[in-house]
């Protein structure tokens, strides 16, 4: 007996609606801890620690990992990984209490599971990399720049959103 009972998806939030509350997360973020979002901070977080843990006598030579290991506390505890972690947990209740929480791939018609994780794992890697280079991610260097009007801020808007419009179009068949 096949079960045919869909279970109802609910619509997504307003985008205005969404920006706006965006913003006033920010701006809640500026008043609390004196600087904006960003997430790369807490992946550089988890590299740093894994580091400290797994190699230590080559954290121990490094002037970069002096700064993270002087104090008593571990790199871990920045509030940086407690915004990813609850991004995370949020996500997917989000996910979960508006019935679109599955495990499905989205990918083109023509594409193999394989070829789109690949793609998306290049992807990720290469923005993590972008974002060590540019001294923060999409949500620090743009987000929170263009909160404060920084030029710095406004022109990684325009290099992100500028880069995806001229490469989207040989990555298209990804998805269509």
């Amino acid at each position: 007996m096949e079960n045919n009972i869909k279970k109802e998806v609910k619509p997504y939030m307003n985008p205005y609606m969404a920006g706006f509350l965006l913003g006033i997360v920010l701006l809640i973020t500026f008043f609390i801890t004196g600087r904006g979002l960003g997430a790369s901070g807490a992946m550089k977080s988890a590299v740093i620690s894994s580091v400290g843990k797994f190699a230590p006598e080559v954290a121990k030579k490094s002037t970069f990992f002096d700064e993270y290991f002087a104090g008593a506390h571990s790199p871990l505890r920045s509030w940086l990984v407690f915004e990813v972690l609850g991004m995370l947990v949020g996500g997917f209740l989000s996910g979960f209490l508006s019935g679109r929480l599955t495990l499905k791939i989205d990918k083109g018609p023509n594409v193999k599971n394989r070829t789109r994780l690949v793609f998306a794992v290049a992807g990720g890697l290469l923005f993590g990399i972008g974002s060590q280079f540019g001294r923060g991610c999409t949500s620090g260097a743009a987000l929170s720049g263009m909160a404060v009007f920084s030029t710095a801020g406004f022109l990684t808007m325009i290099g992100i959103f500028g880069t995806g419009y001229m490469i989207a179009y040989f990555f298209r068949k990804l998805w269509i």
